[in-house]
């Protein structure tokens, strides 16, 4: 059963506003109770997509994303995320495969998302080619109601003109100076406290699965 996602979310915005290491040990408490309702909702949602994927026996640990934030390179020393993360995929969040991306955040900020958010070059590659050589099957999934209603359009980074080696008057031009791939739906505060909200999310997600085992196919052709 999923619990009531109220204090998960007011935790964060806590967290937001005092985001350091004494203010967390201090709350320790309410970060366990929070992240224990955010774990009964990853397996609320394992449970969901199980039934079209498979997902090889994952548990709740082995998607949900650590809260502390890696520093070390970074000139903002916040040491803690302002969400919850987990990566829905066969292997887990540490897979590299091309999965279901869940983060839960106040104020609006909860979405699930997928796709190449950080593609390597071949993967890239593998994308482009593939719109050169048919973008029909690609275009098909954009346009189909369920992803339109879900998504509207994709997200993620661009060039500015086409890729060095592929024609600039391709008639998706477009798609070829992505850099990034990736569809989002975000979640009023409303909805994520609703008991309706493990469903809300199942239907993004399932909505979202064309999207991302086309994207697993040609992405691996490199």
């Amino acid at each position: 059963m999923v619990h009531d996602l109220h204090t998960a979310l007011r935790f964060l915005a806590d967290l937001a506003d005092n985001n350091t290491r004494p203010w967390f040990e201090a709350n320790r408490g309410r970060y366990e109770e929070a992240m224990g309702q955010f774990e009964s909702l990853v397996a609320a949602l394992l449970t969901g997509v199980g039934k079209w994927e498979d997902l090889e026996g994952l548990t709740p640990k082995d998607c949900i994303m650590r809260i502390y934030r890696d520093v070390r390179f970074s000139r903002d020393k916040r040491p803690y995320k302002t969400g919850f993360g987990a990566g829905i995929a066969p292997g887990g969040r540490k897979s590299g495969r091309m999965g279901y991306h869940l983060h839960l955040g106040p104020g609006g900020a909860t979405m699930v998302a997928g796709g190449l958010w950080d593609p390597t070059p071949l993967q890239l590659a593998g994308f482009r080619n593939a719109i050169v050589k048919d973008a029909a099957p690609f275009t098909k999934i954009l346009a189909a109601a369920s992803f339109r209603k879900h998504f509207g359009t994709l997200t993620g980074d661009s060039l500015k003109t086409a890729p060095r080696g592929y024609p600039a008057d391709h008639p998706h031009v477009d798609l070829l100076r992505r850099t990034q791939v990736c569809v989002s739906e975000t979640f009023a505060d409303s909805q994520v406290t609703s008991p309706e909200f493990p469903r809300l999310a199942l239907q993004s997600m399932k909505a979202m699965k064309p999207f991302l085992d086309y994207l697993t196919e040609v992405a691996a052709r490199g």
